[in-house]
């Protein structure tokens, strides 16, 4: 991170709402003195400047050049430091949500002193200043950005320090055992009591711990992240009725006529809670018409990126070599097949295959859970500390490598001066993790994220 980029002395600002057209829109300022600068294009400078901590007034924002000339009637709420989502100072504005209006108060703000906020610089300066850990921090980017219920309120308990108190209370336990090493670098062995022995037991737990919280990420990145999901299947198969029972509309075009699909369709449905981005795409089959043609091969490679393939078959014409032979390219990924049109065949039903019906929706609790069950999810009673980084993934291995490490060079009688580096490290990684230990080019990448206004 280049140091002039968050510039932490210097007051910042920015729209927190969205950029468009709105009934009310919300400025942000924050930093030293920003209630005095504020004041400065404010109708009732005084009263402002004397306004308590977490207090609201009324007034108007005026032109700085013409004092004359207001710009826009206002809420403005005020925050004393230390008690501010920042620690600092801060002002909020709420305002008209005209993109003219808005723009007016921007130009006010900067012309009194006042800079354009980077992405993400409120919450850094929170971070910076002890309102958040930096899993916090990063609750607060996946909480902006969740896109079902459920990855919201998984997102809201980290906010609230879930995954914060887990580590925590696994470095205290490794503080434990430092505390015992150290005694032991301290004294010679003749002047210590037997209970200051290390216990091998309370390192195996130490790892359990370390290893649970990493295995939580499979399903937090599912959460938040989601999956990719393609309905594939030869024309007519009945790809785009399941695609449009998913959406509950109809979104695709449902006919007889083969290869009426000619490109893929897209669309975010929530199932269980996990983000779906779900495609129809076109029939697989050969054609001489070079745009169904196109419209094949890029269906082909919704497929290759997608995480699930969900490959349709009409039980009425039953399995054929073509599906036989496009199922076989994908058995080492996860796909799902499905019987559909089963109301109208009296074929027995396939091993390995979800009968359904798209005419009748029998069958299509089973295709939902199904998809769910090759999603790999763990069941979720919604109290769960999960982890949904990349980064704190990788560092948590690491955490419990260093661990692994220490419990070796106990069992090999090395000095203990070695095993006290490998706890250090550990300590480091989880350090990391929340923010205590972390270079400034991590947090540059992680708040670099971030929307304005956060």
């Amino acid at each position: 991170m280049k140091e002039q980029e968050y510039e932490v002395s210097v007051p910042i600002a920015a729209l927190a709402t969205p950029w468009a057209e709105s009934a009310i829109a919300m400025i942000r300022i924050s930093g030293d003195d920003v209630v005095r600068l504020v004041s400065k294009i404010f109708s009732s400078p005084q009263r402002l400047i004397e306004a308590e901590g977490n207090s609201a007034i009324y007034g108007k924002i005026l032109s700085c050049d013409d004092k004359a000339a207001e710009i826009d009637e206002v809420l403005l709420f005020v925050f004393r430091s230390p008690n501010s989502f920042t620690g600092e100072e801060s002002v909020e504005i709420s305002c008209h949500g005209s993109l003219p209006g808005i723009k007016l108060i921007l130009d006010a703000l900067f012309a009194v002193g006042i800079r354009a906020a980077l992405p993400g610089e409120f919450t850094f300066r929170a971070f910076m200043n002890g309102k958040v850990d930096l899993t916090e921090a990063e609750a607060i980017c996946d909480l902006v950005k969740s896109k079902t219920v459920k990855s919201h309120s998984l997102a809201l308990h980290r906010l609230g320090g879930a995954v914060f108190k887990i580590i925590d209370d696994i470095k205290n336990k490794i503080l434990d055992i430092v505390s015992l090493v150290e005694l032991q670098l301290d004294y010679p062995g003749d002047e210590i009591e037997d209970d200051t022995e290390l216990d091998l037991g309370s390192f195996s737990q130490i790892i359990d711990n370390i290893e649970a919280l990493a295995d939580t990420y499979a399903t937090g990145r599912i959460f938040q992240d989601g999956i990719r999901v393609a309905l594939c299947g030869q024309t007519n198969s009945g790809k785009s009725s399941i695609f449009n029972m998913f959406l509950k509309e109809d979104r695709s075009i449902v006919s007889d006529i083969h290869g009426t699909t000619r490109d893929y369709l897209e669309s975010m449905i929530s199932l269980r809670g996990i983000p779906i981005t779900l495609f129809d795409t076109a029939g697989i089959r050969v054609s001489a018409d070079p745009i169904e043609m196109e419209g094949i091969r890029r269906a082909q490679e919704v497929i290759d990126g997608s995480d699930i393939i969900v490959y349709v078959v009409d039980s009425v014409k039953g399995v054929e070599l073509q599906d036989d032979d496009f199922m076989k390219q994908f058995e080492d990924r996860k796909i799902l097949r499905v019987w559909n049109k089963a109301d109208l065949s009296s074929d027995k039903l396939p091993d390995g295959f979800v009968s359904f019906s798209a005419v009748t929706g029998l069958g299509f609790a089973d295709l939902e859970n199904s998809i769910v069950k090759l999603a790999s999810v763990s069941e979720l009673t919604g109290n769960e500390a999960l982890i949904d980084s990349a980064r704190q993934k990788s560092l948590l291995d690491s955490a419990a490598v260093s661990m692994k490490l220490a419990v070796d060079a106990v069992k090999s009688g090395e000095s203990t001066d070695v095993v006290a580096l490998y706890l250090k490290e550990s300590l480091d990684s989880l350090g990391e993790i929340t923010g205590e230990v972390t270079s400034a080019d991590i947090l540059h990448n992680i708040f670099g994220k971030f929307c304005l206004g956060k």
